[in-house]
């Protein structure tokens, strides 16, 4: 049985590490840290779970760092997870880290992204980017992983194969990314305030969104050459669900037959990427709530164009649940264990 923390335990993240935990045979969720709610009952602070967290220890992070917990989850804000991935790794806690802190490859690109200066570059080298599809040997070697943001997990799955591959060209790709307001926190937000939301649709965070660097540094990885992503998100009025459309134009020579070909080596024995058959096409109703990523794509020889279409719950595949199976592979459980849960329908 694995003891383990969830620092950060009150946000959205916080809270879907704790569902799928609380159903994972081999973990005890000992310690839960927040420091907005550490006043609360244990029973007020996370009242989806009552009479579930009994004997958890509840407070603020600075009390519970040097509890005794065999590995931490840290749904913090980015720039505090670098400070607290040092003090639990030095003392030999393995540390699955869901913010940006350890992401980046290249240190300079992501003080320049974030605009802070990074509080501990050289770990930072020793993090293993968390998407399990491509690096998951290595994932189960690690003691640090850094789970990829939301935007990134949804496009890099659906272009991976084709990059990689050589099947489509690397300047021109786009991805048109449709997102929930879950995405934004559940810190209030004029943003993402339900009466701005609701009736609308538009785009945020153009043309620099933090989100895209870390498209172009994995895609660019992939095809051994650079890759540079227009990526363009959008506000929904929902709350879950990350709908990315991507395009790309089809290398000489390359044929849908290739395409296809490609999906099905690089996913085809994947335990959370579904595959599409003709005639579907992606919804994120359909991943609602589940660590499913569902893909289909579709190629117009003629104009030489490919369609990439992936759908994902952005609080799940897009984050916890990726935590979740990253620990699996460190820990030495079954991949999909905690994660056996079905998409929430209707």
């Amino acid at each position: 049985m694995k003891r383990v923390a969830i620092f950060g335990a009150t946000g959205y993240t916080g809270f879907e590490l704790i569902r799928m935990l609380l159903s994972h045979p081999g973990v005890k969720i000992s310690v839960l840290t927040s420091e907005q709610y550490s006043d609360q009952p244990l029973a007020q602070a996370f009242a989806p779970f009552k009479d579930q967290l009994e004997g958890a220890a509840f407070g603020k992070m600075e009390k519970l760092i040097g509890a005794e917990f065999d590995l931490a989850f840290l749904a913090l804000p980015h720039t505090v997870s670098s400070s607290v991935a040092g003090a639990l790794l030095a003392r030999g806690v393995p540390v699955v880290d869901l913010s940006a802190d350890f992401r980046f490859r290249s240190i300079p690109l992501y003080e320049s992204v974030y605009g802070v200066a990074h509080k501990n570059p050289a770990l930072s080298a020793k993090a293993v980017y968390g998407l399990p599809e491509i690096y998951r040997e290595k994932i189960r070697k690690t003691r640090l992983t850094a789970v990829p943001g939301c935007f990134p997990t949804s496009v890099i799955l659906g272009l991976h194969p084709l990059v990689s591959g050589g099947l489509v060209d690397a300047l021109g790709i786009v991805a048109d990314c449709k997102t929930g307001v879950s995405g934004g926190g559940r810190g209030p937000a004029l943003g993402f305030h339900f009466p701005e939301v609701d009736g609308g649709v538009r785009p945020y965070g153009l043309p620099n969104h933090r989100h895209n660097p870390e498209m172009d540094q994995e895609l660019t990885l992939a095809a051994g050459k650079k890759v540079a992503v227009t990526f363009v998100p959008h506000l929904l009025p929902m709350v879950r669900g990350i709908l990315a459309t991507c395009y790309a134009t089809l290398s000489a020579k390359r044929s849908a037959k290739d395409v296809d070909a490609a999906f099905r080596k690089a996913y085809g024995g994947e335990p959370f990427i579904r595959l599409l058959p003709p005639g579907l096409l992606p919804s994120t109703k359909d991943v609602r709530g589940s660590n499913y990523c569902d893909i289909a794509w579709r190629v117009d020889e003629k104009a030489r164009r490919v369609i990439v279409v992936s759908a994902i719950d952005n609080l799940v595949k897009g984050a916890s649940g990726a935590a979740v199976q990253c620990f699996n592979l460190m820990e030495g459980f079954p991949e999909e264990e905690g994660l056996r849960g079905m998409p929430l329908f209707p």
